[in-house]
């Protein structure tokens, strides 16, 4: 067995119920539901086995807890590497996954920073894997990828890191993605407008509306800002 057969991919991700009860984002429910659909279908065309855990899976009183059992859950199953995803970051590409797992089969690790001070994307080895400090780590606070890259480096033989994306988990996160539109699936693009216009915080204008959906569907050949490479 290769070590690319030892590698499964993890979706954390909430149902859209519990993700409009928790984020910032009202009336995001489709969108949420659309995002992690759309995560999904990019794991799966990886070839690797592919878990979700939604709310529903999850075991644990905090988030530390329940992602850390989650993590457990998978290499309890027999796999030896792990890449772990949200449903949170359109930009995420089939291909980041990819090249993580093959630097998990070279022995690395990987991280794919947000800009919220979180991350989008890890890939760990079992073997690095201690689920007691991972479970303490500052979860869901700005200064965790600080820390856990402190922590990687310290487990790991070689920590890569991918290219910063943007994650979706307020409106203002809404009007900021749509700077790199071009690298969104027209029925995101579309659901995320939808929601700012319904939004009395609403960053664009109309104008600016009806200048993007032309350019969005004319030259969407993706944004080197956001590309994989």
């Amino acid at each position: 067995m290769n070590s690319l057969s030892t590698t499964a991919i993890l979706v954390f991700a909430n149902s859209a119920k519990e993700d409009l009860a928790n984020k910032q984002i009202p009336h995001g429910e489709q969108l949420f539901d659309v995002l992690t659909q759309t995560t999904l279908k990019k794991a799966k065309k990886t070839g690797l086995p592919v878990f979700h855990f939604s709310d529903k899976d999850q075991v644990g009183a905090t988030f530390g807890e329940r992602f850390t059992n989650a993590i457990a859950s998978v290499f309890e199953r027999g796999f030896s590497n792990i890449i772990t995803i949200g449903n949170d970051t359109p930009h995420l590409k089939t291909q980041h996954l990819k090249h993580t797992a093959q630097q998990l089969a070279m022995g690395k690790t990987v991280i794919g920073p947000s800009n919220d001070g979180g991350f989008y994307l890890l890939g760990l080895q079992k073997s690095n894997f201690q689920a007691a400090e991972f479970q303490n780590l500052p979860w869901q606070r700005f200064s965790l990828y600080h820390q856990i890259s402190l922590w990687l480096q310290e487990e790991s033989s070689e920590l890569i890191k991918l290219p910063v994306l943007q994650d979706l988990d307020n409106e203002r996160d809404l009007e900021s993605i749509l700077s790199f539109s071009s690298g969104l699936s027209s029925t995101i693009l579309l659901l995320i407008i939808g929601l700012l216009k319904r939004s009395r915080s609403l960053y664009y204008t109309k104008q600016n509306f009806s200048k993007l959906l032309p350019n969005y569907f004319l030259y969407n050949k993706g944004s080197p800002t956001v590309s994989f490479i």
